[in-house]
């Protein structure tokens, strides 16, 4: 029987399943009461995806955990858990390392888990995910009622199930299981992570407009920056729609010389040209019933963009040499960061071509417009870098996060992705022995900064007093600065909004106000 205490945690929540909440609301109130009841230091909902565990709500974890991929063959702990069919502690001497090692917030001193348990979460017959919770202290998991982990996994599972329903996702979970079995697939292919990662509302955004231009025929034409990962959205295209299980080919137009375009994207009959000593199928005909992506679509000749409006209209193409013509069924997805309607106007872009392709326009934001979703993207980048480097963790500290968020990101996710890979060797070089659990700080960062940028300020303020005789900044005075970095960098990202700011932030508009005006921040546009 459920003790008492327990029964008073499980029954508010149990009346959540029949309220309107939305998801993340759902998953938070759940972690939340387990940390009040249980004594743990983090717990965390992860969801089973393939060979992986992707974090979908954390407590007393940091926030780039959110954005981690834990592939479960490199966490042995993950595996016993995921095995067990039920609760199950780890024995509190295991030399198996933790996951969150040197994740667990607040505990600056002390990076090590010493005490982890776990319940698999089932929805239906088949297994969902994992619920977790952690302690740094040897033995603290001990107090802990294996039924009453059992009794939140249940629960996990309940919400889960709601949430499903809610969103409609019951009616088509086969459906959805096979498109995300066909994604990670792929990505396996390619030797990376899914990295459509991100809870802001620009990125939450994007990922409805991939759901609806995915599960279409129309052809998209993805727009943004270099370096934000519209190769990645035409991925993620491709797996949402009807042709996930067909072909996905991809050409960048900006690679090849002039003369081989035509060649790559037709094909070609022997004797077409020079050094064409067999028959040979280009682009189009090898995405055959699939999706041809198309990248830098902006570089190509206005000879080639011609011929390739015919085939976009009706199919049909010639191979170089021949002709034949051949009849195929492709979906076109095409990329560019130049403004195409600017080079319309400039004569060096067709606009009958522009418009075939623009028939679903999709912008892609920059990382910039995506507050602290640069968190969770650098926490996918670190658990690749620590599988790379054969590490035990590879984490930020507080320095590094401020900095992250107060740079601007002219090269987006992909700057984000080098300086990450960059920074750990730097952190890692020189240190002999060589440590389990490796902490970035700002001063490992090689930002390309003006003395003015937000970034900057960070690095300089975490230099100052190695270079300084003066006494060391104080806790206070350090998270206060960090507090204010991070409030300046989403009112700037926002345009001095405020309620955005607070939404970005985690915080009521009216508490980051009076925090604004105790750090000296607050202006008239804050409003009372």
């Amino acid at each position: 029987m459920i003790a008492n205490p327990m029964l008073h945690v499980l029954v508010p929540l149990v009346d959540d399943l029949s309220r309107e909440l939305p998801d993340s609301e759902r998953y938070r109130r759940l972690l939340e009461a387990m940390r009040a009841l249980l004594p743990c230091d983090a717990v965390a909902l992860l969801r089973l995806e393939g060979v992986w565990l992707r974090p979908l709500a954390v407590n007393g974890l940091s926030r780039d955990t959110l954005g981690r991929r834990f592939k479960i063959d490199e966490h042995p702990r993950f595996g016993l858990l995921l095995a067990a069919g039920g609760p199950l502690r780890i024995a509190a001497d295991s030399t198996l390392p933790d996951p969150y090692d040197g994740l667990v917030e607040g505990f600056h001193g002390q990076l090590e888990v010493h005490d982890c348990m776990g319940c698999p979460v089932q929805v239906g017959e088949k297994p969902w995910g994992l619920l977790t919770l952690d302690a740094l202290a040897s033995e603290r998991l001990s107090q802990v009622n294996l039924q009453d982990l059992q009794a939140f996994a249940s629960l996990a599972a309940a919400t889960v199930s709601v949430v499903q329903r809610i969103e409609g996702l019951a009616l088509r979970a086969e459906d959805e299981r096979r498109r995300a079995d066909i994604f990670g697939a792929l990505m396996a292919e390619k030797g990376a992570r899914p990295t459509l990662i991100g809870q802001s509302q620009a990125h939450l955004r994007l990922l409805e407009e991939i759901a609806i231009a995915g599960n279409s025929a129309l052809t998209v034409l993805l727009t943004g920056e270099t370096g934000v990962g519209k190769e990645l959205v035409a991925q993620a295209l491709h797996a949402a729609s009807p042709r996930a299980a067909r072909p996905l080919i991809s050409l960048n137009c900006a690679a090849l010389p002039e003369t081989l375009v035509e060649s790559e994207l037709f094909g070609h009959v022997r004797g077409a040209f020079s050094g064409a000593v067999a028959d040979r199928r280009g682009k189009f005909e090898l995405a055959d019933g699939g999706t041809l992506f198309l990248d830098e679509v902006g570089e190509l000749p206005l000879a080639v963009q011609a011929k390739l409006l015919r085939v976009l209209q009706g199919g049909q193409l010639q191979r170089l040499g021949s002709d034949r013509e051949h009849q195929v069924d492709v979906r076109v997805i095409a990329a560019t960061n130049r403004d195409l309607a600017a080079e319309v106007r400039a004569g060096r872009f067709r606009a009958d071509f522009y418009h075939r392709l623009s028939v679903y326009p999709l912008l892609v934001p920059p990382l910039r417009a995506r507050g602290h979703d640069v968190l969770l993207l650098a926490g996918n980048f670190l658990e690749q870098n620590r599988s790379r480097l054969g590490l035990g963790s590879l984490r930020l500290d507080a320095s590094a996060r401020a900095a992250l968020l107060a740079h601007d990101w002219p090269g987006n996710v992909r700057e984000l992705e080098h300086l990450v890979s960059r920074s750990a060797l730097k952190a890692l070089a020189g240190q002999s022995p060589r440590p389990r659990i490796v902490s970035l700080s700002a001063r490992h960062f090689d930002f390309s900064l003006t003395p003015e940028s937000g970034a900057a300020a960070v690095l300089a303020a975490v230099d100052a007093p190695a270079a300084s005789t003066a006494v060391p900044v104080d806790l206070r005075t350090s998270t206060e600065a960090h507090q204010r970095l991070c409030i300046q960098a989403s009112l700037e990202r926002h345009g001095h909004n405020w309620a955005s700011a607070a939404r970005e932030l985690g915080l009521h508009r009216a508490n980051l106000v009076r925090l604004a005006r105790r750090l000296g921040l607050a202006d008239k546009g804050a409003g009372g």
